[in-house]
C-alpha cells in the first residue's frame, strides 16, 4: 500500500523510526493475532474458516493509522484517504485507541519514549 511506504519513511508523521515501528509490529502483531482468533472462537461460526470479507487493512497498516492518530489528531476521514478505505474501515474499535485496545499500552509506552527524548 503506498500510504504504508510514505508513512514509515518520513520519521515526522509517526515520531519513530522504521526500527521501532518494526519491532512494535513484532511485538504486537502475535498478540493482535491472538485476541482475533479468540474472538472469532467465542461465538458459533456462520461461515466456514476462511469465507467472509478479508481485511482492507491489515495489521500494519492499522498499527500506523494508530500511530498517526494519536500523534497529529488526524481524523478518521483522512486517514481513510490515505489508506484508501472507506471511513467505516478506520473507525472499527481496532483503529481507536482506547484503555481496552492493544494499542492503549502502545500510546503510552510511546508516550514515555517521547519525553526522553532529547529537544
Amino acid at each position: 500500500m503506498q500510504a504504508r511506504g510514505l508513512i514509515m519513511s518520513e520519521r515526522r508523521v509517526t515520531g519513530l523510526s522504521t526500527a521501532v515501528i518494526a519491532d512494535l509490529v513484532a511485538e504486537l502483531g502475535p498478540i493482535w493475532q491472538a485476541r482475533r482468533d479468540a474472538e472469532l472462537l467465542d461465538r458459533p461460526r456462520r461461515r466456514a474458516v476462511g469465507a467472509g470479507a478479508k481485511y482492507k487493512l491489515v495489521f500494519v497498516d492499522r498499527l500506523l493509522a494508530t500511530l498517526v492518530h494519536l500523534r497529529h489528531g488526524v481524523t478518521h476521514d483522512v486517514l481513510a484517504c490515505w489508506f484508501q478505505v472507506d471511513r467505516s474501515t478506520i473507525t472499527v474499535p481496532s483503529v481507536r485507541s482506547g484503555p481496552s485496545s492493544p494499542t492503549a499500552d502502545v500510546a503510552s509506552r510511546v508516550a514515555c519514549d517521547f519525553a526522553r527524548l532529547p529537544m
